[in-house]
């Protein structure tokens, strides 16, 4: 008998352990939600996340800003190289340009086309086809740092993202640490606040950063893509220059 009233007082003892053990499910629950995490944060904890949440925004908006951009003057330059192929004569395509505007290679038109003009009035003919070459030059590099406006945000993002999130690691590894040492034992509740900022501002500075270096790698590609083929006009504008006005 004794021993079965021992046996009856441990079974009752587990059991109120176990209920209350499932009691604080929904609030340790509650606590591990990402927004409850982040209430939970401390002021730099929380200065970190919101700097990188800023940087993560503007770098997906000036992602699909620039997105547009590109696919926009990619589609431009076609049509005014279809125009410049189909005409063959800078005279002409210098009185139609103004159909293109807006439109990368016409600047680079412009600037060619106003060399081969002030040659072609002050001598009858192109004398130094090296200053039409430099003009071309100029076109092209005027509309790709254009082009390039605010890409080096999507660069700064995916560089400096990721050490903001370490410095929040490491903040909330101190913070654990603090919470060790002031609860006097180690135990899950004393570190679990500051392991979770931690874990969490890592997260935040892949978040920000991955997107942003995809973007600005896939955006680089599509930049020297747009500048070759500048350059490529470049060159059929100088044979087409030396065929009309040569000497």
């Amino acid at each position: 008998m004794p021993l079965l009233l021992l046996l009856q007082a441990a079974a009752e003892e587990a059991s109120e352990t176990a209920s209350g053990a499932v009691e604080g499910v929904p609030s340790a629950v509650e606590q591990s939600t990402l927004l409850g995490l982040l209430l939970e944060a401390g002021p730099v904890g929380m200065v970190i996340f919101i700097i990188l949440a800023v940087m993560s925004v503007l770098s997906w908006a000036l992602a699909f800003s620039k997105s547009r951009v590109l696919n926009s003057a990619r589609s431009r330059n076609e049509k005014f190289l279809k125009s410049f192929r189909r005409k063959n004569n800078l005279a002409e395509m210098s009185r139609i340009s103004s159909e293109h505007k807006s439109t990368p290679m016409v600047t680079v038109f412009q600037y060619g086309y106003d060399e081969v003009a002030q040659q072609v009035n002050s001598y009858g003919n192109i004398k130094n086809s090296a200053s039409v070459e430099r003009a071309l030059e100029l076109g092209i590099n005027e509309e790709t740092s254009k082009l390039r406006e605010n890409l080096g945000f999507l660069a700064t993002t995916a560089s400096a993202s990721p050490f903001i999130g370490l410095f929040g690691t490491v903040w909330g590894v101190l913070n654990a640490f603090r919470g060790l040492g002031q609860a006097g034992g180690a135990t899950l509740r004393a570190v679990a606040p500051g392991i979770a900022e931690a874990l969490l501002a890592t997260a935040f500075g892949l978040f920000a950063a991955i997107p942003a270096l995809i973007f600005y790698n896939i955006y680089s590609g599509r930049l020297r893509t747009i500048r070759t083929r500048m350059e490529d006009f470049g060159l059929e504008f100088l044979n087409l220059a030396q065929r009309d006005y040569g000497a």
